[in-house]
């Protein structure tokens, strides 16, 4: 009997599932995400499955992770500080691609050097300049080296790698690793990006790990790339970009598994995001930009997926404006009141009592603070590190930490670091209030629902009656929103141009009068022409009125609260590796490999030459991640013009991809 185990660490669960010969789902199990030592409620969930299937440890066969903290960190704006070299560029170049809105302010040097479109050294790397800049930047976690043209000759990024390696000892990232797609730009983004990644993927996988061989399970241990293939741990702790969206990857994984499915939108919600995607003829779609996720466009290969800062831990933001007023919801992230309470009863409930004392509400009414035991805060401002002290090791009212508008934006950054986590209202607070959840303390949750309720609208009206009422705005704002992304998606993945952005058509009058089936001197009748396919925790509370809201079918499969662990172990080892033959000038064809161009005189035999080196590299890849009876699949691309009568070789791009099903361990 072949048993497998997945674990999802999400923002707010930790799922775990077993499986029996790839068939059954024989046990299920949630445990709260432990930020502060992953490893508690990877442990907790993972002794849980085991103890409701009644086996030993050492009688699973294969263990595999996925997790939303990359993509959730990256909606976030959270992760470590890096520096970028940014290598023969210029420096208006670092607008582009949004590559400036990634550094967030950490330090970057463009240096003379790169290469020309050909492979040739353009300019020689500035390496003194290099060195001064490595020396005279301290708390750095991550270095990210994009140079020009490095997918035709990473010569200039390998040894500013080398560089930084030697003098600092801290994890470089060389964008030509990362993707073989010329766009230099788009290159660094994702190469920075990566970087911030390093320090919080490699902390969990590294807990992950010792939690597997503390509870004595000595399987090994996959890690769900974004494009829902699995991979080893070691891999995904030296390229952590390829796992943002690794959890919502594998809830599509699961989520045909789990169905059946040939066609349908997939959503599923979490604490942090919603995540959308297009399972077509039994597939997901696989982006050909490269994964967007945070406002950013990596060059990542990932599933193609709306993914939007709206969760049950979404922060709610009231609007008082206008004469209803109104919420809405996101995209940070905040801890439930209902949960924090459960955690730090006697100051929560005091200090919401206090609030609802007071004759007027307050701007940071229901609003708490606490800073991430175990997360290190080198390289704070002097702002930060004093907010830091107010808080010490406390659950503390935010009206309390915060005395100036200044230091707003340092509790901000705070929160981008992981350092501090707050806590608000959302809607796992508000499904408290209205009964469909009992997890936590449901008298906190009717506590700050009522002192929002209590906001003035401009009519000098309450907002809401009562708590219960506020509740129900808060839920009803949830499903507004969903349906919203749900129809962007929609609109993106329709075959016919419609010519206006899938953001704008989503809320058109027409569409939005025609789900409300209309009927006046026109009758407008509108509805999802697919399937929706509801996963998530929360789905089975939140997903139904999607339904109803866009007239479509929503199917909740048994046990899709864990479709993402479920995903996690039912997929495919695959590697895919790609390159490029140029013909710089007539009779001359040259590969660009790693280790340097090399130049044949027939476009063949370089097309071998780059095939052989691609093969080694995707199989080696797909043996070293564990994978059995792999199988190869070779794409050509070749482009050639048409000159004086006869076709002219201009470019080859070669993909090949090794894939396979993970070798289970024997006892």
């Amino acid at each position: 009997m072949a048993l497998s185990l997945g674990v999802d660490t999400g923002g707010t669960y930790t799922d775990a599932v077993l499986i029996r010969d790839e068939r059954d789902v024989i046990a299920s199990a949630k445990s709260l995400t432990t930020r502060a030592d992953l490893a508690i409620g990877v442990g907790k969930a993972i002794k849980s499955v085991l103890a409701q299937a009644d086996v030993s440890a050492d009688q699973v066969t294969l263990a595999s992770l996925s997790t939303t903290l990359a993509t959730n960190a990256l909606v976030e704006g959270q992760g470590g500080r890096v520096a970028l070299i940014y290598i023969g560029f210029r420096e208006q170049d670092l607008d582009k691609h949004g590559l400036s809105d990634a550094l967030k302010g950490d330090p970057a040097l463009v240096i003379a050097g790169g290469h020309s479109h050909a492979g040739s050294e353009k300019t020689p790397l500035d390496v003194t300049a290099l060195e001064a800049f490595i020396d005279a930047n301290t708390g750095i976690s991550g270095y990210a080296v994009a140079a020009q043209f490095a997918t035709r000759n990473p010569a200039h990024e390998l040894e500013a790698a080398r560089i930084i390696t030697e003098r600092t000892g801290v994890p470089v990232t060389c964008s030509h690793q990362l993707s073989a797609k010329l766009n230099g730009p788009k290159r660094a983004v994702t190469a920075v990006l990566n970087a911030r990644l390093i320090g919080m993927i490699d902390r969990l996988i590294g807990r992950a790990q010792d939690t597997l061989v503390d509870l004595g399970i000595t399987a090994p241990m996959m890690v769900v790339r974004g494009d829902g293939a699995l991979m080893s741990a070691e891999q995904a702790r030296e390229r952590p970009i390829e796992t943002i969206l690794s959890g919502p990857a594998a809830s599509i994984v699961g989520a045909c598994w789990l169905t059946d499915t040939e066609n349908a939108l997939v959503s599923d919600i979490g604490g942090t995001t919603t995540d959308v995607a297009l399972i077509k003829d039994g597939k997901p779609a696989i982006d050909p930009a490269g994964a967007r996720v945070g406002g950013f466009r990596t060059m990542v290969e990932a599933v193609a997926m709306r993914t939007s800062g709206l969760g049950g831990d979404s922060q709610v933001h009231v609007v008082t404006e206008g004469l209803t007023g109104g919420v809405f919801l996101g995209p940070r992230r905040v801890v439930p009141v209902s949960l924090i309470a459960s955690e730090a009863p006697q100051v929560v409930h005091d200090v919401l009592d206090t609030q609802l004392h007071s004759s007027t509400p307050g701007e940071h009414d229901a609003r708490f603070a606490r800073v991430v035991p175990g997360i290190p805060f080198d390289g704070v401002g002097e702002r930060e590190a004093v907010l830091i002290e107010r808080l010490g090791d406390r659950v503390v009212p935010l009206d309390q930490v915060l005395r100036t508008r200044m230091e707003h934006g340092a509790l901000g950054r705070l929160v981008d670091r992981g350092i501090v986590q707050v806590s608000g209202v959302t809607p796992s607070d508000a499904s408290h209030v209205l009964g469909r959840l009992d997890s936590w303390d449901r008298s906190a949750a009717e506590k700050a629902l009522e002192l929002f309720s209590r906001k003035r609208v401009g009519t000098g009206d309450r907002i809401s009656a009562t708590p219960r009422d506020m509740a129900q705005i808060i839920v009803d704002q949830l499903t507004e929103q969903t349906a919203l992304t749900l129809l962007e998606t929609a609109f993106a993945e329709e075959t016919e141009d419609f010519g206006v952005p899938p953001e704008q058509l989503a809320r058109h009058v027409l569409l939005q009068k025609g789900l409300s089936n209309h009927r006046g001197l026109l009758a407008l009748d509108a509805s999802l022409n697919v399937d929706v396919v509801g996963l998530g925790a929360s789905a089975p509370s939140y997903y139904p009125a999607v339904g109803e809201r866009l007239c479509c079918n929503m199917i909740l499969p048994e046990h899709a609260g864990v479709a993402n662990a479920v995903g996690a172990v039912v997929g495919r080892v695959t590697f895919r590796r790609s390159g490029t033959v140029t013909s710089p000038s007539e009779g001359k064809y040259r590969v660009h490999l790693d280790s340097g161009p090399q130049d044949f005189t027939e476009s063949d035999a370089a097309l071998t030459l780059l095939e052989t080196v691609l093969r080694q590299e995707a199989e080696g890849a797909a043996k070293a991640a564990g994978a059995a009876d792999i199988r190869v699949l070779v794409e050509r691309d070749i482009r050639t013009a048409r000159i004086e009568a006869r076709d002219v070789f201009v470019e080859g791009m070669l993909t090949v991809e090794a894939s396979g099903r993970p070798r289970v361990a024997v006892g």
